[in-house]
């Protein structure tokens, strides 16, 4: 039993960043605090508009190959809101907003686009797969500096918002038009 509710932010910061061997931090909320919040969204150029046929929906990391080019550093943010995985155990759809955030040498739209779609079919949890987006654009276009972060729409009345970073970007916890 917990005295206050500082005592189970501080329980729950500390277990939780020794599981994730890294610092956590951890706000809690009443429910009557988040009433009238304000819906927000993704700052980032949105990459979904493209003139492109899309007609592969298994995962693949191909579209990552060669998906960076030129020696120029870039700094920016890329937005969908077209990821769509399923479930690892019950096999229903979760689709979700992502925002990744990057130093590197430029990333390929059209082919990052195709990767994120790629997914539609792929049975994972969200913190597996915003875990696997991560590593695999870390392997494959080598940015300095990297933070993927999505928002996926609430299931079961569970907000879960998985976020992944090698930088101090720190993600808003502002709520998006589909949650």
């Amino acid at each position: 039993r917990f005295n206050n509710w500082d005592e189970v932010r501080q329980t729950l910061e500390r277990d939780l960043s020794t599981c994730a061997q890294g610092k956590v931090s951890v706000a809690l909320y009443r429910l009557d605090e988040l009433e009238g919040q304000p819906i927000g969204h993704f700052n980032g150029t949105c990459i979904d508009d493209q003139d492109i046929t899309i007609d592969n929906y298994e995962f693949t990391t191909d579209y990552l190959e060669n998906a960076t080019s030129g020696e120029k550093v870039v700094e920016e943010t890329l937005v969908s809101h077209l990821l769509k995985s399923n479930c690892l155990i019950t096999h229903q759809p979760d689709w979700g907003s992502i925002q990744i955030q990057y130093r590197g040498r430029q990333i390929d739209r059209e082919k990052l686009l195709r990767y994120l779609v790629s997914f539609r079919h792929h049975n994972e949890f969200h913190e597996q797969c915003v875990e696997r987006i991560f590593n695999d654009l870390l392997r494959f276009c080598q940015p300095e500096k990297l933070s993927v972060y999505a928002r996926y729409t609430r299931r079961g009345g569970l907000d879960i918002n998985p976020w992944r970073s090698n930088s101090d970007f720190v993600p808003s916890t502002t709520r998006l038009v589909r949650q």
